[in-house]
């Protein structure tokens, strides 16, 4: 998916305040049929992956820093028994929701957008006794700011070294928490002023707990930003374009006509995409390319002698971890995840990703046989794959993961089984069903806190 290039329009075209209007207004009756049925799964995808994060490490850190910090409160975390304060709920939420890699990706966005929505509304739905309606209009607008935010920097805020799940997210966690609270459009510009003084995130700790921490984060200072508007707490409302702002200090481009103009398919929501491997996006390509040739040539991973893949070259930075020693590190190694699809262990399943499978000696063997051709300006989702054989014999593939699946209804199935892998060993059969039945019925609810409640941990 080719990137926004830089705009001619000026650094003081209005983008912070025409943003902020569309997400301030957007309305239910503004939504097409299909958007709500996309929310839905955004939602089963997001519940899943964020009950078995929830049982991470790094997730029980944080409910410990919290509870150690006097955060008890009302607020439901989600895969887990104990309750907190609204903040402390987005924080540790969001960073669960990211904590195994496994969650939804936007290319406009250029990083996962639910991630960094649903925490925030999930902790002040369920403080405010907000509708499932009102739920859903505060998802899609704040997915949509999401897309507008990201293709206005994009490319060179990613390539600087910026997590864009962090810092762009920030936008998107403040336009759904400032529709949920009807913020009008001055004060949510506002409320973006406020997101930006606190917007970060650092590609360099991709394959560390911090990762996950930049949607925790995210979710958190979206929540803050748009309380704090909605009190009168004072920002500048130009904070994307001013001089010194979000733009002009985190990016090289202002692609305001990007940012402004109809998505494909007419929304951003319609072009998410879920991952059905347990690792970085950018691996996936890969990891179909690997599996294909497997699949349809069938020969033992002895007999292989080179495999050379071409993807972009903004991979490099993000997912080449040459020799992994954790399950975390395999995650972001095109290298590893390549061996494992290859051998055929299961890139689907969290288990795979440990650190015997990373001293496996014939996945070792075959990460040693990997020669990578980074390819500049490539779509990000795009891989070729060829590996020679011991007897010459050269075998291909192609694949896009960027394209969003056409059949919604298909990947409503595939998004079942990934909810049914995931959810019903934490929450139970009763358990996965009773939150099951809360998502589905999401746009009749009167109060959200019953769809955050059946999601916590008896």
């Amino acid at each position: 998916m080719a990137s926004p290039q830089a705009s001619d329009s000026p650094r003081t075209t209005p983008v912070t305040a025409e943003i902020a209007r569309r997400a301030a207004t957007l309305a239910w009756q503004d939504l097409p049929e299909d958007l709500v049925e996309r929310t839905k799964q955004c939602l089963l995808d997001w519940f899943a992956v964020t009950v078995a994060g929830a049982q991470e490490e790094l997730t029980g850190i944080l409910v410990s820093e919290a509870l150690e910090d006097g955060a008890r409160g009302p607020a439901t975390l989600v895969g887990r028994s104990e309750t907190v304060l609204p903040s402390a709920a987005a924080l540790i939420n969001g960073a669960a929701s990211h904590a195994l890699d496994y969650d939804d990706v936007n290319f406009a966005m250029c990083g996962h957008p639910t991630v960094t929505v649903v925490p925030a509304l999930l902790a002040l739905g369920e403080q405010t006794r907000a509708s499932g309606r009102l739920f859903i209009e505060s998802f899609v607008a704040g997915y949509e700011t999401s897309g507008r935010v990201g293709r206005l920097v994009a490319p060179s805020h990613y390539q600087k070294g910026f997590h864009v799940t962090g810092t762009v997210g920030s936008f998107s966690a403040t336009a759904a928490a400032g529709r949920m609270l009807g913020l009008d459009d001055r004060q949510l510009a506002v409320a973006f002023g406020i997101a930006a003084t606190q917007a970060a995130g650092l590609k360099s700790n991709f394959g560390t707990m911090c990762k996950p921490l930049h949607a925790g984060t995210a979710s958190e200072h979206g929540l803050r930003a748009a309380r704090l508007a909605a009190k009168g707490f004072t920002a500048r409302g130009d904070s994307l374009e001013c001089d010194q702002g979000f733009a002009s200090s985190q990016s090289n481009h202002f692609a305001a006509d990007a940012a402004l103009g109809e998505p494909p398919s007419g929304w951003h929501l319609r072009n998410n995409l879920f991952k059905y491997h347990a690792a970085c996006y950018l691996t996936h390509a890969p990891i179909e390319c690997a599996k294909e040739i497997r699949l349809k040539s069938n020969f033992p991973p002895e007999r292989v002698r080179r495999i050379l893949l071409r993807i972009d070259s903004g991979a490099d930075k993000v997912c080449n971890i040459p020799h992994p020693t954790t399950g975390l590190e395999a995650k972001f190694s095109l290298r590893q995840t390549i061996a494992m699809a290859l051998t055929g262990v299961d890139t689907a399943n969290l288990d795979s990703y440990n650190e015997a499978v990373t001293q496996d000696p014939r996945i070792r063997a075959l990460r040693d046989k990997v020669d990578i051709d980074f390819k500049p300006n490539w779509a990000h989702s795009l891989a070729e794959m060829a590996i020679q054989l011991d007897d010459g014999t050269t075998i291909e593939a192609v694949h896009d993961s960027g394209i969003p699946w056409a059949d919604v209804a298909k990947q409503r199935r595939a998004l079942e089984t990934k909810y049914d892998s995931l959810v019903p060993p934490v929450l139970g059969a009763a358990g996965a069903r009773r939150l099951h039945d809360a998502i589905e019925r999401i746009d009749s609810l009167a109060d959200v806190g019953e769809l955050a409640r059946a999601s916590a941990r008896v």
